[in-house]
This record gives structure tokens, C-alpha cells and sequence, in this order.
């Protein structure tokens, strides 16, 4: 069943989103025209789900801009690939640069979106996806530091639930910052969420996906707010 509960839409007659379905809702998202970076990871997915038509450029931080989705068969070419180092295609047009240049297009302001991975997000909008603090992780900071604050719009892509069950949303980071006050929205396989310093009651909920808004409400230890409330 699917219901709209002062704004947030519910959809209660199914599970939670897979990576896929994640990775289509975001592609939905992005405003047609726009420079777009996809962090590592799941965030490559999006390339998959985008519309050919609607002029979003893909830029990767080992230096192409005009990325396509990911190559599959005689396609691939182990040379042409995204900063995971997954195989995909060229788009008409694409052009190739320095790693340095590439990373001045992201530090300069150059990208309307970039969609990273997270392993938190605050309420206030900050983001940790870099380390985890375990004494046998490895941490792989990349260029997000530089994506997250460099790109007009960060999006996060992300499960909501730690394999632990503790929340990936929190009232305050516990591990080493990314950057902070810069994503706008959250998207999980639960609820989709629009944070930021300037939310006066917490995150908004704009949809959820396999439980309502108060089942997530009792799950989540920071106050939500759902769409016009």
C-alpha cells in the first residue's frame, strides 16, 4: 500500500529498495544538464539508470569527463574505466585529462551533483565515509573530501542500518568527518531524506519504502519530521 502522510509518501506493499532501485531514484533526481561525479561503490550504479537524453555528464576523478554506464561483453575495455576501476563506455563527445585537472574541476566549484557512499550522516548534513576508526580498517579518503566540498550538491548513497542495526543517520558523527554541513539528501534502501543545518526539527522524510514514517520514527534515534509538517 502506498499513502501520503502530510507530504512524505509511504510505500508499505513492499521491501526495502535494492541497490539498483536506490542507484534509479537518484538518477531520477538529477536536474537534466548537470556535471555529475559517482563516488566508489554503489554511487557507480547511477550511471546504469540514467536517461541518454538528459544531458548529465559524467566526470570521474582519474580524468574523463562524458563517462558512461558500465561495459558489459566486448564492450570492455581495460583501460577505459571509472575511478573504481569498473570497465565502462564513452559517451559522444567524452574527453580525457590529468588526474590534476580533473581534481581542479572538482575543487573549483565545477560539478552541480556528486553522489558519494557513507558510512554516517549527521542531521546538521555532515558526512563521514573515509574511516571508520577500527584498528583494522583502511582508510581510502580518495577525492571525496574534495567532492564533498567542492560540489554544489552532495547526495548520499547508502544502507541505513549498519550490519550492527545502529542507524548510518545520527544526531552527531562518531567517526572521522568527510566533511561537514554538506549533503542535502540521503538516499537508503528505507527512506529517502533531505538533512542540513537548516532543517529546524531534523531530517525530513520525504519517502519511505517496506515501513511507514512512525515505524522508521521508532527505529531512528533523532527526531524526523515528515513532508510539511
Amino acid at each position: 500500500m502506498t499513502t501520503i502522510a502530510t507530504g512524505t509518501i509511504e510505500h508499505t506493499d513492499r521491501g526495502p529498495l535494492t541497490k539498483h532501485e536506490i542507484a534509479a531514484i537518484i538518477a531520477r533526481d538529477i536536474p537534466a544538464g548537470s556535471y555529475v561525479n559517482l563516488g566508489i561503490g554503489q554511487p557507480t550504479l547511477v550511471a546504469d539508470h540514467l536517461d541518454p537524453d538528459s544531458g548529465v555528464v559524467l566526470h570521474t576523478e582519474n580524468g574523463m569527463l562524458g563517462m558512461g554506464r558500465a561495459a558489459v561483453g566486448d564492450e570492455i575495455d581495460p583501460d577505459l574505466t571509472n575511478a573504481g576501476k569498473v570497465p565502462v563506455v564513452e559517451t559522444p563527445g567524452c574527453s580525457y585529462f590529468h588526474h590534476a585537472d580533473s581534481f581542479a574541476m572538482m575543487r573549483g566549484g565545477h560539478l552541480d551533483v556528486c553522489v558519494l557512499g557513507g558510512y554516517q550522516v549527521s542531521v546538521a548534513g555532515d558526512l563521514a565515509n573515509w574511516h571508520t576508526d577500527a584498528p583494522d580498517a583502511i582508510p581510502a579518503v580518495g577525492g571525496a573530501m574534495d567532492l564533498a566540498i567542492g560540489a554544489k550538491q552532495v547526495l548520499v548513497m547508502m544502507t541505513l542500518f549498519a550490519k550492527s542495526g545502529s542507524s548510518k543517520l545520527v544526531p552527531e558523527l562518531t567517526y572521522p568527518a568527510t566533511g561537514l554541513a554538506c549533503v542535502s539528501r540521503v538516499y537508503t534502501d528505507l527512506a529517502l531524506f533531505e538533512v542540513g543545518p537548516d532543517g529546524p526539527d531534523g531530517p525530513t522524510v520525504l519517502e519511505t519504502w517496506g515501513l511507514s514514517f512512525d515505524g522508521l520514527d521508532e527505529r531512528i534515534d533523532v527526531p524526523l519530521r515528515r513532508v510539511g509538517a
